[in-house]
Order: structure tokens, then sequence, then C-alpha cells
């Protein structure tokens, strides 16, 4: 059996490409929507993928079935949780593809590897788990790929229903229900292999190991969330504490991947002239989105430009600030282009036009294009505000809870966009976060959008010492 995990560092996503040498053929397991990444490498095994499965409909990525689909390739989805959680796009096009439906228990080979299908609902109520069974060797699953139900050191969150995809009252019935499948979990044999769909950095757990795989015996003995399954009630409170707030471009990739995602092509952007990029500049429905790092943006910038450096944070800050049907002009190096649009693919966001460098930048300004620098402060202005002012706090919930500047108004930078008309215009606005760098995506983001804001670019953590802070 041939065995591969692809891993994708920014959505800390992982892929399963698993397949049977003797007959060349292959199943490839959660994978994203630029799917020449795993027929590439297949090719390179002389393995031709002629199936592909999804654990359950994903909310963090587009995920790539329906590309392999569009090619011929027989594509397997679940079966369970009922009419809502339905593969609205296969069964729209059942005499398009070659597809299968699975319900718990049913299996399908590649080669002399056997799948089957395990209902392991809570994340999400459709969410399938899959026994691996290499024929050639043993009679026994070797391993379980367990999409978003098992991580290394975690279990996948059951409160994304109500708190990205906006279903009221689902987060403690999710919760019970995840309950009965770790309990199922925790009766299977130590030794097999768990192949996790996330890593440490997803936003679908809140304490997800780096590690890339473990073992069931090793989970049931130190992920402390299996380990809190010692009633229904205390797993149920400890799993829907402290989970981190979702970025707000969930919604869209639970119901682009239950609709059936865009078949268009990874954009290919043209160099702009510098003439060009100055008249894009302002233009509405135009966004330019300026990868460099933080403290470069915030010296000098093109006015109404976003800021979303290309670091493990881009798809979350620019899937979180810009809205699918805007076009996209990139600030980026030249020699990372196609990294940044594959990123933006991968969440949806396809209208990437042009591009400009930060070289190009330094010439447009050369030649009267109009720059500006984002004003930023210490934190000593927070303790000098006047009545006009207000203290945005852009962290976390379970940060703002610990301990926050009294009378500041709390928005997570992820949920910031929607929730901007919470904020009131007359008032000039402090944002910050622990160290500067959500605060200055944030700053950045309610700037172009006409809000008076000034960057805390400062320490939190310092200033906590200093003055006694309200929790």
């Amino acid at each position: 059996m041939y065995f591969r995990q692809f891993y994708d560092d920014k959505l800390a996503q992982y892929a399963y490409l698993i397949g049977c040498q003797a007959k060349g053929t292959a199943v490839i397991i959660d994978p994203m929507r630029d799917i020449d990444t795993y027929i590439d490498a297949a090719a390179r095994e002389n393995l031709t993928i002629v199936a592909a499965a999804d654990t359950h409909i994903h909310a963090d990525y587009l995920s790539g079935l329906r590309a392999f689909a569009e090619q011929g390739v027989k594509v397997y989805a679940s079966d369970e949780g009922g009419e809502d959680w339905r593969y609205e796009w296969l069964l729209n096009s059942r005499d398009k593809y070659d597809f299968e439906l699975l319900k718990d228990g049913d299996t399908f080979n590649i080669g002399s590897v056997t799948i089957r299908a395990w209902h392991t609902p809570g994340h999400t109520p459709e969410h399938l788990s899959y026994y691996i069974t290499d024929g050639e060797a043993a009679d026994e699953p070797i391993g379980l790929v367990t999409g978003d139900f098992i991580f290394a050191g975690d279990v996948g969150r059951p409160d994304l229903l109500e708190t990205a995809a906006g279903m009221e009252q689902q987060m403690e019935p999710s919760a019970r229900v995840l309950y009965n499948s770790v309990e199922q979990f925790k009766t299977l044999p130590e030794y097999m292999q768990v192949w996790p769909g996330h890593g440490a950095g997803s936003a679908c757990g809140k304490a997800m190991s780096a590690i890339p795989d473990s073992t069931v015996g090793y989970e049931i003995r130190f992920n402390n969330s299996i380990r809190s399954a010692t009633s229904e009630d205390d797993f149920v409170s400890f799993i829907l504490d402290g989970q981190p707030e979702p970025p707000y471009y969930f919604a869209r990739m639970k119901r682009d991947n239950k609709m059936g995602p865009s078949l268009a092509s990874m954009p290919r952007p043209v160099h702009l002239t510098i003439g060009a990029l100055k008249g894009l500049a302002g233009r509405e429905g135009t966004v330019l989105l300026d990868t460099r790092e933080r403290h470069d943006f915030i010296e000098s910038h093109i006015p109404g430009s976003l800021l979303s450096p290309l670091n493990r944070q881009f798809n979350t800050v620019a899937g979180s600030y810009i809205r699918e049907d805007e076009q996209i002009c990139l600030i980026v190096e030249e020699h990372r282009v196609e990294e940044a649009v594959r990123d933006l693919y991968r969440i949806g966001l396809d209208k990437v036009t042009g591009y400009v460098t930060p070289r190009d930048l330094e010439l447009y300004r050369r030649q009267g294009g109009r720059l500006k620098s984002l004003e930023s402060v210490t934190f000593d202005a927070v303790k000098d505000a006047d009545e006009k002012t207000r203290v945005l706090d852009v962290r976390g919930l379970g940060e703002y809870e610990t301990s926050h500047v009294e009378g500041s108004i709390h928005i997570p930078h992820t949920r910031l966009l929607p929730r901007s008309e919470e904020l009131d215009r007359n008032f000039h606005y402090l944002v910050h976060c622990q160290t500067g760098v959500r605060s200055s995506v944030a700053t950045a983001m309610l700037r172009r959008n006409g809000f008076d804001v000034t960057l805390v670019d400062d320490d939190f953590a310092r200033y906590e010492k200093e003055v006694k802070l309200q929790n």
C-alpha cells in the first residue's frame, strides 16, 4: 500500500493519497480545490487517482471533490446526517458525475486497499471517518482517516454550525452527539493509527498538536478533550469552553462545498504597470491586498489597501476581510505571486486580476503616487484617551475575558467585517490586540472602510503589568 500525507501550513490541513501499487491506482481523501498538486504527486509514483472522497462538508477551504468529478474520477461523499446535509451539487448532477453516497459501514476498494466508512457525527451531522485496510498485508485496518473528528491532541469542535454557519441552538446538541462518537472511538484497538484532517493552527479546534499523526491508544491517554469525557456533561462543558472565533469566511465555505464549488480555473494575474496601479487605487469593488510585513505597511502603503502578510494567517485574514465578488490586486514579491494566488483560490477568492511588487510600489511613489503611513501609538495613548475616543480590542474572547481595558469594545479581528456596523463612526478608535499583529490588519481594514482609527502597536502584557485591568 502506498501512503502519503499532504500538508498546507496556512490552513493547517491534511489530505491523504492512498494507493495500490500493484494496480497503479489511488484514492485522495479530503483534497483541496487545486487538484493538480495531487495528480502530479500520484503520477510521480506511477499511480492514477481513480477515486476521491471527503470526510465531511468542509468549512475552512473549498474541496477538490467536484474538480475531480469533472475529470471523470469517481467521488465518494456522506449520505448520513439527514436531508440538510447532502451534497447538493452531486444530487443535482446524477447523470453527469460518477459518484457514490456512503452510509455507515459501506466500503469501496482501490486495488487491494479497502476503505470503510464510519459515521462519526458531532463536528458535523454527516461526518465520516475512513478505516484503511491494506489487503496485501492484513485483514484488519491499519489506520483511520479521521477528518475533523479526532485530531492529534484534540477533537473537532461542535460549535461551528452555530458560531460560523449561524444555525441557532446547535452547539450543545452537537457536543452531545460528539461525545457518543468519542465513546465509540475509545473502543478501537490502541495500535490503530490516527490520520487527522488538521494540525496546530487550524481554527477547527482549540488545542491541536503539531504532530502529523497519532494512534488511538496515545489519544485515549493524552488527548485532553477525550480525557474530559468522564461523563457526557463534563465533556460538553470542556469542549465548548474556549473555542476560538471562526473566521468570517467559514460560512461561505460551508455553502459552496454543499452547493458546489465554482469550477473556475486558478487565476493568472498580470503584472500591472505603474499607470494601471494609479487607476486602481481607490476604485470601487477592487481590493489592493498588501502582503508585505506589517511594519513596512505601517510605514508606507497605498491609501485604502488591506494588509494581510503572506504568513500562516494569510488565508484567515484575507478570507475574513475580502468579499467574494471583489476584484483583487496583490502587492507581493514576484517569486511569491503563485503562492498567494493559490492560497486565495483555496478559499474561493478567484478574482485576482493583477499584481505589483514592493519595488513597483517604490516606483509608484517616485512617479507621484500617493502613499500614507498608518498612525500608531503605544498603550500610553489608551491611558490618556479622551471622551471622543474608544478602545477596540480585537483579540479572542478568551483573551478578553482574562483581562481587558475597562470600558473597551470587544470584536475579534476575524469577525470585524460583518460587525463593524456596531461601531459608532462619531468616535475615534484605538485598536489593539496582544502584540500589534492582529490589530495591524484590523486597523487597515477599518481605515479602508472609513473609520477614524489608530493602531496600538504595543505589548499588552507589559501594559497589563502597569495598569490594573478589568477581568
